[in-house]
């Protein structure tokens, strides 16, 4: 080999070893900066998922506030409503201080909760129950792996939203109970008509999430 070509196959070496280095120095600024990005774009879609889902349980315990509120199961439904909207309103409290664009489908859920709430109500007291049971079991289900993600992620930093999302999570749980516990099983069809619920909530989450 020439000396020429040693000297330029030297230069070349160091250029790409020169290149590397300064890679390596900047990749952890570059990975810091990806990696908020990252908890940034779950926390948006954890809050903007979370309200939507809170606007239609809100509507739904209107909607068979508006059949059931002056029969003797009315009390209970007023119950876990109120817990429904200060869970509304906390959600609504956290999208503007994260700066979260709120899912784009909400004038759909407003009317899809309502139309559920009434229309299961319609089959009297267990099939308003029915309907509570299957859209707390999918919620309680999807707050648990958002605790989960938020877990693994940084506990410390996530500290508010996950005491939050837990508190939910237990209240919607026990709204679950009461469902349960005042004849839900009992409804026409409860199978089917659990199935169903579970389906919409689980495409109404899902829709959420990215619209």
């Amino acid at each position: 080999m020439q000396a020429s070509q040693v000297r330029s196959l030297t230069c070349l070496v160091c250029r790409t070893h020169h290149r590397a280095v300064q890679t390596t120095r900047q990749s952890p600024i570059i990975r810091h900066a990806s990696s908020e990005a990252s908890r940034q774009a779950m926390i948006d879609k954890i809050i903007r998922v979370d309200h939507a889902g809170e606007v239609g349980a809100d509507r739904i315990y209107a909607g068979q506030m508006a059949v059931l509120g002056k029969t003797s199961v009315g009390p209970i439904i007023q119950e876990m409503w109120d817990q429904e909207k200060h869970h509304r309103a906390t959600f609504e409290r956290l999208i503007p201080e994260h700066r979260v664009r709120p899912t784009a489908l909400l004038p759909i859920w407003n009317i899809a909760g309502f139309a559920l709430g009434a229309g299961t109500a319609l089959l009297g007291k267990e099939g308003a129950m029915a309907c509570t049971v299957a859209v707390e079991e999918s919620i309680g289900g999807h707050y648990n792996s958002q605790i989960r993600e938020l877990l693994e992620d940084d506990p410390e930093k996530h500290a508010e939203l996950l005491k939050i999302i837990k508190q939910f999570r237990d209240e919607e749980l026990e709204h679950l109970d009461t469902g349960l516990e005042h004849d839900a099983e009992q409804a026409p069809m409860y199978s089917a008509l659990s199935t169903v619920i579970k389906t919409g909530c689980s495409a109404a989450i899902w829709l959420s999430e990215r619209i």
